[in-house]
C-alpha cells in the first residue's frame, strides 16, 4: 500500500490491543479492504465475497486469513468461521453495506449487528477516504501516490446489554450501528478535510 499510495492513518490507537473486535469500514473501492488490513494495528480477518477467491488469489487470501462468504445466502460456514475469529479474541473486518457503493453507510445489512450482539465484541468504525478517485495511469485504481486516509473511530457496543438476539433487538442494534458509523464518517471527513 505504501508503495502505490500514501496512506495516512489516524486513530489506530483506538483499536483495542486485546480481545475480540469488529472493524466496520465503508466500502467505495476494491482497495479499501487491503488498506484496512495493511494499516490496522492487529491482523484482520475480513469477510470477502467468494467470487474473489479465484486462481492464485484463492490461496493468497486464505493464507492471510481472509474468509470467503456467499453474499447471496445465509452462508453458515462463513458465519461459523467469523464467530470463531471473535471467540479466539481476533479481529473481524466487515463492510456492513455488503458491497461496494458510495461508502456512506446509508444501507446496512444486518450481519454486523448479528456478529456484534452474538459475540459481545466492540465495533470500531473505520473510514477510508480518497480511494474512490479514479486514476489516469491505471484505470479502476486511485491515482498512484495519492493520499488515502484511513481513520479509526472509538469502539462502541452495538447491543443494548441484554444479550437478546430477537429481530427487534437486531433491528435496534443495526440502527445504533448505522448512527455511530455515519457520525464517524462525518467526523473523519471533517478531520481530514475531504
Amino acid at each position: 500500500m505504501n508503495g502505490l499510495w500514501r496512506p495516512r492513518v489516524l486513530g489506530a490507537w483506538r483499536v483495542p490491543a486485546h480481545g475480540p473486535v469488529i472493524l466496520a469500514g465503508n466500502h467505495s473501492h476494491n482497495v479499501d479492504g487491503p488498506m484496512i488490513i495493511g494499516t490496522s494495528p492487529r491482523p484482520v480477518h475480513f469477510l470477502v465475497k467468494k467470487e474473489a477467491f479465484i486462481g492464485p488469489l484463492d490461496p493468497f487470501l486464505r493464507g492471510i486469513g481472509q474468509l470467503a462468504v456467499d453474499r447471496h445466502s445465509a452462508d453458515r460456514t462463513a458465519i461459523t468461521a467469523a464467530l470463531g475469529v471473535l471467540e479466539r479474541g481476533g479481529v473481524l473486518g466487515i463492510f456492513p453495506e455488503g458491497t461496494r457503493g458510495v461508502g456512506d453507510f446509508a444501507e446496512l445489512r444486518s450481519g454486523l449487528a448479528y456478529f456484534a450482539v452474538r459475540s459481545g465484541a466492540p465495533v470500531v468504525p473505520v473510514a477510508v477516504l480518497g480511494s474512490a478517485r479514479q486514476g489516469r495511469v491505471i484505470a479502476g485504481l486511485p491515482p498512484l501516490r495519492s493520499r488515502i486516509d484511513i481513520v479509526f473511530g472509538d469502539p462502541f457496543a452495538a447491543g443494548d446489554g441484554s444479550g437478546r438476539r430477537t429481530r427487534t433487538a437486531m433491528d435496534a442494534a443495526t440502527s445504533r450501528i448505522q448512527e455511530r458509523l455515519t457520525a464517524h464518517l462525518a467526523h473523519a471527513k471533517q478531520t481530514t478535510g475531504r
